[in-house]
């Protein structure tokens, strides 16, 4: 009696085993489980993706708010790149006449979104040409749920959904942070009406007031880092500072108009033997625009409390 319990016991344990192990394996055929400690993923993670028909012979044309940065497509049935001389347009079409079922592709833009498409095709496409625009918002009430913030190499994995509401408050706060840096020349005005700093990022608040009639195309802006004095017969020794975002950036300014810009840098410091000198430069014309920032001006900077921008 007591060798037949032994047995039944075993038989029991091995039941046991190879049903956990049958339904590990079945579980691991539905995506449910995987080897290890592992959880499945719930619809309250998943991005939803955004459902748009193609065709080999018409070209679906993408809308975005800003810049694409990266575009990555499901299968070889479709094809997609920027539009020629633009950023922010994406187009899409069929490699393969009527593909059967459906593909995806996925799209991360300049300010720190991404977005997920589903495609299938279609002869005759419902919709040939689609803004984005309309799906990003100021506040997260009204943020959609199939965009995410990706933080970009750029901006030092800063994220620059947070980079552009700054720059936005800025501009709208309008605030003469700085009033004695200045150049005005030809009927034209351009100052710096404020420095900011926020994670390790400059924000330069500036001003371009045209008082005169003749419109003043903007050629480039530049800042740099020079000494103050150069001595003679020595080459000129300068360091760029490379403006990483823009706000409100306009490339012409009409007669009496005045113009506001924000732009950002990552943070930097200047010895009291050198300056920083901000040109302003007009296409084909000479009435170009220059004002130096001392260091002095520069660790002043207003922080920024981004918990009141977010």
């Amino acid at each position: 009696m007591t060798e037949l319990k032994r047995i039944l016991g075993i038989s029991v344990v091995i039941f046991t085993i190879f049903s956990a192990k049958a339904q590990d394996s079945i579980m691991s055929s539905t995506g449910d489980l995987f080897s290890g400690f592992t959880r499945k993923i719930t619809y309250d993670k998943m991005i939803p993706p955004y459902g748009i028909e193609v065709s080999f012979r018409k070209t679906v044309h993408i809308i975005f708010p800003s810049a694409i940065r990266y575009v990555d497509l499901g299968s070889m049935d479709i094809i997609a790149g920027k539009a020629d001389g633009s950023e922010n347009v994406l187009r899409v079409k069929s490699a393969v006449q009527s593909f059967k079922g459906e593909t995806n592709f996925s799209v991360i833009t300049d300010e720190g979104s991404f977005y997920a498409f589903n495609v299938k095709y279609a002869d005759e496409p419902d919709k040939l040409n689609i803004e984005m625009k309309d799906f990003i918002h100021n506040s997260e009430q009204n943020r959609p749920n199939n965009t995410l913030d990706i933080y970009l190499n750029d901006v030092q994995n800063e994220s620059p959904r947070l980079i552009k509401l700054i720059m936005k408050s800025i501009y709208q706060s309008n605030r003469d942070e700085i009033k004695h840096i200045f150049s005005k020349s030809f009927g034209v005005t351009y100052s710096l009406k404020g420095i900011y700093i926020c994670n390790g990022m400059f924000y330069f608040h500036t001003q371009m007031k045209n008082a005169s009639n003749v419109p003043f195309d903007i050629d480039f802006i530049r800042l740099k880092v020079v000494d103050k004095r150069q001595a003679k017969r020595t080459a000129i020794q300068e360091t760029l500072i490379k403006p990483i975002r823009a706000y409100r950036y306009a490339l012409q300014i009409q007669g009496k108009q005045t113009v506001r810009t924000v732009f950002v840098t990552e943070k930097f410091t200047i010895p009291d033997s050198k300056k920083l000198v901000v040109e302003l430069y007009e296409k084909n014309g000479g009435r170009h625009q220059t004002f130096t920032v001392e260091n002095s001006d520069l660790v002043k900077a207003k922080p920024i409390n981004e918990l009141k921008v977010k």
